[in-house]
């Protein structure tokens, strides 16, 4: 088997979590297992390595899942509508910010990366006013309901929010089937998120409702990883919030320039078992950051459309996350 990157590795390993803690069924974990690893040989290999038994693998000569033709679609090159007003399907946060609220504009946009359009989603104060923005990378999921919503909290507290639809080239996130997205995003290679993500940081720099140099990023999960790549490499932003996502490359830290703040939860050592080698690389460096393992929690505690949400955790890490930019962005 083709050795699996960092971020490979990192989905595998999740949607064993979720398979062994029955939020997956066996056949969702193999399709998107083998929609990350390309071919059922290489995805029976993987299965086994995250401690799979021989008796739950499929057979390598079992065919590849092919995408379901009602829920994929090709590239029209203009932007897909906005949810109906109303609130979000699944929402349980009290923080939740529905479609339609007064005082917001939101919508999708679309500007140029590489040669080529792409889009997000874009929520902001009526006002029109320049004020601070920040820039969202969403879970594995892809651009969601959930994630749009995130975008509209960030505008009621006085942001210009752009959540990317990192599968923008593919066609969208809302026009993929599920299982396929996570391999999707692999395979598009992080080079090109980070490189979308500047694409967007330079878009956001453009408009006038944008105070030039204030300017963050926050991501969760898969997307998390991805911000603290960005962190790494994008030094106009100010500041970032990474929720549980793979740590950066150890060698990398002395390159961040953002003030950094690290969201964990105390039950995911499967993340939070690597803070004690990240917060060393950072104590080495003038990198200003805070690290904050919330208690009695687990991975995705803030995600209040999913099983492991906890709203006070959820609540303070939202607040934490608030106060992080206030002071540095």
């Amino acid at each position: 088997m083709t050795k699996l990157g960092k971020f490979e590795k990192y989905l595998i390993e999740e949607f064993f979590d979720d398979y062994r803690a029955g939020a997956l069924s066996q056949r969702t974990f193999t399709r998107r297992v083998a929609f990350i690893t390309g071919s059922m040989a290489a995805a029976s290999a993987a299965m086994l390595l995250v401690g799979c038994t021989p008796e739950e693998v499929p057979r390598s000569t079992d065919p590849m899942p092919t995408p379901s033709p009602s829920l994929t679609g090709t590239a029209t090159g203009t932007a897909t509508g906005t949810a109906s007003p109303g609130p979000v399907p699944g929402a349980k946060s009290p923080l939740s910010v529905p479609e339609g609220a007064p005082g917001l504009v939101t919508g999708m946009v679309r500007f140029p990366a590489n040669g080529t359009d792409i889009s997000g989603y874009l929520a902001r104060p009526e006002s029109g006013a320049p004020g601070p923005a920040v820039l969202i990378c969403h879970e594995n999921r892809g651009l969601t309901p959930h994630i749009e919503d995130v975008a509209r909290r960030f505008a009621k507290s006085g942001y210009a929010a752009l959540a990317l639809d990192l599968l923008s080239r593919e066609g969208g996130t809302a026009a993929m089937d599920r299982d396929a997205v996570p391999g999707a995003l692999t395979a598009a290679g992080i080079p090109r998120h980070v490189s979308d993500f500047a694409a967007a940081f330079d878009y956001l720099q453009s408009q006038d409702f944008v105070e030039e140099g204030r300017t963050a990023m926050t991501g969760y999960c898969f997307g998390g990883g991805i911000t603290w790549q960005a962190a790494t490499e994008l030094p106009g932003l100010k500041a970032t919030a990474a929720f549980y996502g793979p740590s950066p490359d150890l060698d990398k830290v002395p390159t961040i320039k953002p003030a950094v703040f690290g969201v964990y939860a105390e039950l995911d050592q499967r993340i939070t078992g690597a803070l004690p080698a990240l917060r060393e690389a950072l104590a080495a460096t003038d990198v200003r950051h805070q690290l904050t393992v919330y208690p009695g929690v687990d991975h995705a505690f803030h995600n209040d459309t999913g099983q492991r949400y906890v709203e006070a955790q959820a609540t303070a890490a939202w607040n934490d996350t608030l106060a992080w930019f206030s002071r540095h962005v």
